[in-house]
């Protein structure tokens, strides 16, 4: 039994090491279930078990914070960092990320410019670290 559980955990960590490697090519539930013999049922319960999010969602977090570096550098269009953080879809990243970080990628992109120059990346990455799990509300003058 306790054998079984140490292999999930580190069937799990393995798709979460692979979701923070990969997250810009294009992943989903089966490619990453057959990458550690599972079917993506099963992946799906037991990650948001270990993890308390579904697959997705964490691939998902991970390419709304590469996006939020993109956009605060400020030399790409939104519809360039989407396709560049690994989103086939503009409508699902800009609804994804509003949720996350509680501004649309557009204002996100638009109030952040210039404010992070001097600061080194890491620094920033962690200060504007997204919310998971829709738990970022819009600012009331947003």
């Amino acid at each position: 039994m306790a054998d079984d559980r140490r292999e999930t955990i580190v069937a799990m960590r393995k798709v979460r090491d692979r979701i923070d490697r990969e997250f810009d090519k294009p992943l989903d539930v089966e490619e990453l279930a057959r990458g550690v013999y599972m079917s993506a049922g099963h992946l799906s319960r037991e990650f948001k078990r270990v993890y308390g999010e579904s697959p997705y969602s964490y691939l998902m977090t991970r390419r709304v914070e590469r996006a939020m570096t993109l956009l605060r550098r400020g030399d790409m269009s939104v519809t360039q960092v989407c396709f560049a953080v690994g989103s086939s879809s503009l409508g699902t990243f800009s609804t994804r990320f509003t949720e996350l970080v509680g501004v649309p990628p557009s204002v996100y992109r638009r109030e952040r410019d210039g404010d992070w120059d001097g600061v080194p990346a890491c620094l920033a990455k962690q200060v504007a670290r997204p919310v998971r799990n829709r738990e970022a509300r819009p600012r009331p003058d947003a």
